[in-house]
């Protein structure tokens, strides 16, 4: 099974100029986790909840107009639609990360979540379960 079939494509993307608030209140509208962040249709970065944690505790100086690209990774590590579900579980096991975009000729398609993963390929829980509990400090890695 490969990616483009458990993806969800319906992703929710903001501009990287919008400020921290705004992101933070679509995120909540929206009731997700994380936003990708494009500018002119191209993956430019992703915002998690994490990203808004260290904000506000203070890891990065924070200003009230903040931008959203002053806290989204911007090293986003993606896999193309034709992906293995077990190599992307792999690919986030090894990166420490929870999302990972689908991107085909330069364009972002759609998103697989970790718990994507799992509700497709139970078999692969032991691979993966520990970046599930895990509540550390996201790895930027290019990708």
């Amino acid at each position: 099974m490969i990616v483009k079939e458990i993806m969800d494509e319906n992703v929710i993307t903001m501009d990287p100029d919008v400020t921290v608030q705004e992101a933070a209140k679509k995120m909540v509208g929206e009731g997700t986790k994380f936003l990708i962040v494009t500018k002119e249709e191209k993956l430019v970065g992703i915002v998690t909840e994490w990203d808004f944690v260290k904000k506000v505790a203070g890891e990065e100086e924070f200003k009230e107009n903040a931008k959203l690209r002053t806290i989204m990774t911007k090293k986003v590590i993606v896999v193309p639609p034709d992906t293995e579900i077990r190599d992307a579980a792999e690919i986030m096991s090894s990166n420490n990360i929870k999302k990972l975009p689908i991107v085909e000729n330069n364009v972002l398609t759609g998103v697989v979540t970790a718990m994507d993963i799992l509700a497709a390929e139970p078999k692969l829980i032991e691979q993966i379960s520990e970046l599930i509990l895990t509540t550390g400090k996201q790895k930027p890695v290019a990708g």
